[in-house]
């Protein structure tokens, strides 16, 4: 493919500072740091100096001193900012202008990173001492926004109300008073059993699962369902981890549940639980069949010579139970930021009452511009297993969208800001340098805006754009004298054959 740049423009190089690119997370914790990068560049062969700054509502949060030069033409900056105030949060990072800087657009970048309010208070009752304690508390305690406190069954200087999770460790017949709270305040919970567990008790309760348990252990070895639902987790080698101890029975489910880890006894899978989440109303129940979960951390750890996979694990069982609200069957991806000009590309996924893709809704997008009030509708088209949308022309501002399902009570609202920032404003100059480079690549010339003639010369001239008509002439006999000649013989033997039937030859 031959490429002809043309030219338009200044071609003249001045000094120029420009931040080239922010990385940041989308999301940060309430008063948690979280990092940003900056990655700054400078065109121009003196020595300068300038200052980076954040602000945050017209506040310097950050500032540093930066000396650029022939040398050290692009410098990465990187910080530590804190999550102060929950919602979304916008910052602007600037560069101070350099002596004769002709275009300090670029100077200048704004981001944005949603600060999420999630500390969790969680309770975990136990009336026996296991290794598996300690393992849940220090696996649920790696988020600095959780906190467990182990308290005894016995004890009565607690309430299941000051705390958003509670963790039932093997309920024995001292919980009884610990059910019936729980199913008068509709509190979320997660259930661990194992060889101590009383399931006489929890048989009477009514919890959505009963168990036929004999006095016997059996070991239960995890393999994990990617079916699974309610929240997203990876395999973290479910399947390696070692089996966990419970009394032998089975399990049976009288409430809508979704499974997370199968049982598998001495290799054999089974379709009976191990791992299983419930939701009735805005309430989140899961059991967990078996102790000695100890083990999966040691194990997680020797396969991966870190913690952070387990705990991830148990931080989303937690996450997803210690939340009180209901799982939406209507998700949106959109971004924070737009920059201005830019395609605004807005994705949905909608389930069914089942939680099951559902590719017959109709979606569509109500985006209303704060400062105007102007609001625009727009359908959402169905593109593979999801449903997307692309709004462009948007104006520079702050804008809210809503989500809704046609014919649904069903919505989901956010809110984006489209930036100032224009492609065009980034660059003082026409690079004609890396334009010709590109034209030599693929065997053409550059021009220059005043060099109208000459390209239309070079283009008329050039045979790779000549047009090549090419004609095809086919001859047909219309009479096909092999044919007739074929069907001639067919009737002589008929008759020839029909005669000698008849006698007559």
């Amino acid at each position: 493919m031959v490429i002809y740049p043309v030219v338009f423009g200044d071609t003249i190089s001045y000094e120029d500072l420009s931040i080239n690119q922010i990385n940041v997370n989308k999301y940060s914790y309430i008063n948690n740091q979280f990092p940003v990068e900056f990655i700054l560049n400078y065109e121009g062969s003196q020595k300068r100096n300038s200052r980076l700054t954040i602000t945050n509502n017209n506040k310097i949060i950050f500032s540093k001193n930066i000396s650029f030069s022939s040398l050290k033409k692009s410098i990465t900056i990187t910080t530590n900012l804190n999550a102060q105030k929950e919602g979304l949060q916008y910052f602007t990072a600037a560069l101070t202008k350099i002596y004769d800087e002709k275009n300090i657009n670029n100077n200048s970048k704004n981001f944005a990173v949603e600060v999420i309010d999630e500390q969790t208070n969680i309770l975990l009752l136990t009336s026996i001492l296991h290794p598996d304690l300690g393992a849940l508390k220090k696996a649920i305690e790696s988020n600095k926004q959780r906190k467990v406190t182990i308290k005894n069954i016995q004890d009565d200087n607690f309430s299941i109300k000051d705390y958003q999770l509670v963790l039932l460790y093997q309920p024995n017949n001292a919980f009884n008073t610990i059910f019936n709270q729980i199913e008068k305040q509709a509190s979320n919970y997660m259930l661990i059993s194992g060889a101590s567990t009383n399931w006489n008790l929890i048989n009477t309760k009514n919890l959505g699962f009963q168990k036929n348990a004999i006095n016997q252990t059996e070991n239960y070895t995890p393999y994990f369902n990617d079916a699974f639902i309610p929240f997203y987790q990876e395999d973290i080698n479910f399947n390696g981890f070692p089996p966990l101890k419970d009394q032998f029975g089975e399990i049976k489910l009288s409430e809508e549940n979704q499974t997370l880890l199968f049982q598998k006894i001495n290799g054999v899978q089974t379709k009976q639980p191990l791992l299983t989440t419930f939701e009735k109303g805005n309430q989140k129940t899961a059991i967990l069949l078996g102790e000695g979960i100890w083990q999966w951390r040691a194990a997680s750890f020797l396969n991966t010579n870190s913690f952070e996979e387990f705990d991830g694990f148990i931080g989303n069982m937690v996450q997803y139970l210690a939340s009180n609200k209901k799982r939406s069957r209507l998700e949106v991806n959109a971004e924070n930021m737009y920059p201005a000009n830019a395609s605004i590309n807005i994705a949905a996924f909608y389930t069914d009452k089942n939680y099951k893709f559902d590719d017959r809704a109709q979606l569509e997008i109500k985006i209303t511009n704060l400062e105007t009030n102007k609001t625009i509708s727009v359908p959402f088209s169905l593109v593979n297993n999801s449903f997307q949308t692309t709004i462009e022309n948007l104006a520079s501002g702050e804008y809210t969208y809503e989500v809704s399902v046609l014919n649904q009570n069903i919505k989901k609202t956010g809110r984006f800001n489209i930036t100032k920032f224009q492609i065009e404003e980034q660059f003082t100059n026409a690079n004609s340098r890396k334009l010709a480079k590109l034209a030599n690549r693929t065997g053409a010339k550059l021009f220059f805006k005043d060099q109208k003639e000459t390209i239309i010369k070079e283009l008329s001239e050039n045979k790779e754009y000549y047009t090549i008509q090419k004609a095809t002439t086919q001859k047909e006999v219309l009479i096909n004298f092999k044919w007739i000649l074929f069907i001639v013989i067919s009737l002589l033997t008929a008759e020839w054959f029909l005669r000698k039937y008849h006698g007559k030859i």
